[in-house]
């Protein structure tokens, strides 16, 4: 009975596998905590209290059972947890690593709210999709039946590869095209490595391309071929693309020698992390060793570039945000995390200007005060009168958000509809964008957000995308 393994959460003290030292930690890539010992994992799991009203699954947006897999993982029953766990995404054990789960599962645990701390839910999952992968249980891609028909994916993040993969499950022909010389989009990218490892990501796509799925890397579209190139190709088309376009600054000195872009900065930092040549790294403007280092922005973004810089060796590292720190967007687990390797948080201040020389020599800022609420609810910072402050920096690392590049005019598509925020207009019930049989999902539809809702995102577009596939397929036997 379930009782006889669960329920434990007043007897059994909530634990997280042990994170390293955070000196030992700041001199590495690696994840900064190792994954449970099996005895431990099932130990925590059993603390799940089973509630009739699994609010854990309501608030995850792939809907995971995670009362389920708890059980079975507090029962040993691992091979069975890790199926059950598998069954709503493609990507359990990455989920497991970056997901913030104080704002979701975790966030909404019943025994949490009980005040005896929620089930550490995403190191359970880490722990049971990372046995399956030792113990030969992920089971290779295998294609469906051959329908005669092809998908093409825009972008190989999160969304594209879920989309992908249940699109070859089904049996259509797959191609991917992606800008990037690897796949994984922001995962491969954009994540630091003590937050997902990379070769969590690469075994993931080598799994793809072994179940037959084509990916074009290096690939523009726009350069290499115009949407209405691959449209002609495809029976289908995903635009899965994420968005890129970094949210401005407008100061003065913003444009000054090393002020410079949040992605730019960590695409560096990972490139070098996989043994690439990186110029702007080897010269010192996107390494931080020895500098006074000032990132701009609140999110986790921001939390990547703070502790990347504390890794690379910088003099000091301060975050400037414009709220207090109950109001950040950024993961709290992140922003403690970020302080015990020694960043310092400058809440309520926001840049007035840059100065500099040949380069920037520091950020000259302003304290702000939470006013009245915005349209989202949110108190909106405003200036402290006579508050300005100065700070001295060598290098500035803008994270302020991202938004949607300019598709049409990037993928030579004017007619490709878009949103006033320039993401991509999508039929709320198919998918589809303005032109036939090209969809869309993901961060380009929905706006930067989080990599469990791409996932989410794939997973509902590839299901769209197959019944008006096999409409299209269905109307072409008719007239034939």
């Amino acid at each position: 009975m379930a009782g006889d393994s669960t329920l434990k959460f007043v007897d059994r003290e909530q634990s997280y596998p042990g994170k390293r030292a955070p000196k030992m930690r700041a001199e590495d890539f690696r994840e900064i905590a190792d994954r449970y010992a099996p005895v431990a994992a099932e130990e925590q799991a059993g603390r799940c209290s089973q509630c009739g009203v699994p609010y854990c699954s309501v608030h995850c947006p792939l809907h995971n059972h995670i009362p389920d897999w708890l059980r079975l993982t507090a029962e040993g029953r691992l091979r069975e947890a890790y199926e059950l766990s598998n069954a709503t995404s493609t990507m359990p054990e990455i989920c497991g690593r970056i997901c913030p789960q104080d704002r979701l599962c975790e966030g909404n645990c019943v025994i949490e709210f009980s005040g005896h701390g929620a089930v550490t839910i995403g190191s359970v999952e880490k722990f049971i999709t990372d046995t399956a992968w030792e113990e030969g249980w992920v089971e290779p891609l295998v294609p469906g039946p051959a329908r005669g028909q092809s998908v093409g994916v825009i972008g190989a993040g999160p969304a594209g590869l879920s989309a992908a993969e249940y699109c070859r499950a089904l049996g259509y022909d797959v191609h991917v095209y992606d800008r990037h010389d690897r796949a994984g989009g922001l995962l491969t990218y954009g994540i630091p490595g003590f937050k997902l490892e990379k070769y969590v990501v690469t075994r993931r796509v080598e799994r793809l391309k072994a179940g037959g799925i084509v990916f074009h890397e290096s690939f523009e579209v726009g350069r290499d071929a115009s949407l209405d190139d691959l449209r002609q190709r495809h029976d289908a088309i995903l635009i899965a693309t994420g968005v890129y376009k970094p949210r401005a600054i407008k100061a003065p000195g913003v444009g000054s020698d090393g002020v410079v872009e949040a992605l730019e900065y960590l695409t560096a930092s990972n490139r070098k992390g996989f043994g690439d040549a990186v110029p702007a790294f080897d010269n010192g403007s996107l390494d931080a060793a020895g500098k006074h280092v000032v990132v701009i922005g609140g999110g986790d973004t921001a939390m990547d570039c703070v502790r990347t810089a504390i890794r690379q060796g910088a003099t000091s590292v301060k975050c400037l945000y414009r709220r207090d720190r109950a109001n950040m967007p950024g993961s709290q687990r992140e922003v403690a995390n970020a302080e015990e390797e020694g960043v310092e948080f400058v809440w309520l201040s926001a840049p007035q200007a840059f100065d500099a020389d040949e380069r920037v020599t520091g950020v000259r800022a302003t304290r702000m005060r939470l006013g009245a609420a915005d349209a989202s609810g949110r108190r909106a910072p405003e200036p402290e009168p006579d508050s300005n402050f100065a700070l001295p920096a060598d290098l500035v690392i803008k994270a302020l958000g991202f938004d949607a590049e300019e598709l049409p005019v990037l993928f030579g598509a004017p007619e490709l509809g878009v949103t006033r925020w320039g993401t991509v207009l999508v039929d709320n019930k198919t998918l589809m964008t303005s032109l036939d049989g090209v969809f869309a999902a993901g961060d380009i539809v929905r706006g930067a957000s989080l990599v469990v809702w791409a996932i989410r995102d794939g997973r509902d577009v590839s299901t769209a995308m197959h019944a008006w596939l096999k409409a299209k397929a269905a109307a072409g036997r008719k007239a034939a």
